[in-house]
């Protein structure tokens, strides 16, 4: 049996994730912050154990991941936006953001690796086309999309002599909840400045996820999936 969790796991990209490994016979365990009628709408949806845990807390975290009976995958998908000026950022928002897109991949990492190393597993991290090209009025969520970039790279060099990979898919505009902010003006002409046309799916960045996880020779890599966003 293969093992894999999943951070962020209740809708968008990482439900589609949890799908995605359930249809190839993994045993998903998916995290979730708190919409407990998320995570009851995804239990229904799919075969796997919902459990609620917040990334950004350590011993949370520690708890949930030492409770695995073992562990092939870890994909570090769940993170928060926040659209603000640089000069209205307020000292509780740089926390949670970085404390949550950062933090829980370092936390899920740290407490993995054991369960990992025993597998030769992997481990894929989401971060965001704006952690590599920066976005207008997402400074601090760009910056802490391109601190999982540089984690992913560097924890690749570390852990490659075992055999475990990581490695970093970097998604552009995607059709999920975190862009229901936009208008539909607003997507039509976000929608123009992609090559392709189009939101990606949460299927299509899921499919990228489970590539680099099966993929044994790849590490170290950030994929772009983004319509050709950023070339």
């Amino acid at each position: 049996m293969k093992y894999a969790l999943v951070t962020g796991g209740t809708r968008g990209i990482g439900l589609a994730t949890v799908k995605a490994l359930a249809e190839r016979g993994y045993a998903v365990t998916a995290l979730y912050s708190s919409d407990e009628a998320a995570a009851e709408r995804a239990a229904r949806a799919v075969s796997a154990d919902f459990v609620r845990a917040d990334v950004s807390d350590e011993e949370a975290v520690r708890s949930v991941i030492g409770a695995l009976p073992a562990l092939n995958l870890l994909v570090c998908n769940a993170g928060v936006s926040l659209f603000r000026q640089v000069q209205d950022i307020t000292r509780e928002e740089y926390a949670r953001v970085m404390d949550v897109n950062f933090g829980g991949v370092l936390f899920c990492c740290k407490h993995a690796l054991k369960k990992l190393l025993e597998r030769q597993g992997s481990i894929v991290t989401v971060a965001s086309v704006f952690g590599e090209a920066g976005g207008s009025c997402e400074s601090l969520y760009s910056a802490s999309k391109g601190a999982v970039i540089a984690f992913t790279k560097a924890l690749a060099k570390e852990l490659a002599p075992s055999h475990v990979t990581v490695n970093c898919i970097s998604p552009g505009v995607v059709d999920t909840a975190m862009n229901a902010r936009l208008s539909e003006e607003e997507r039509a002409a976000l929608a123009e400045e992609i090559p392709l046309g189009r939101f990606a799916s949460p299927e299509e960045i899921a499919g990228a996820v489970v590539f680099l996880a099966e993929h044994r020779y790849i590490t170290g890599q950030v994929l772009g999936v983004n319509g050709g966003y950023l070339v």
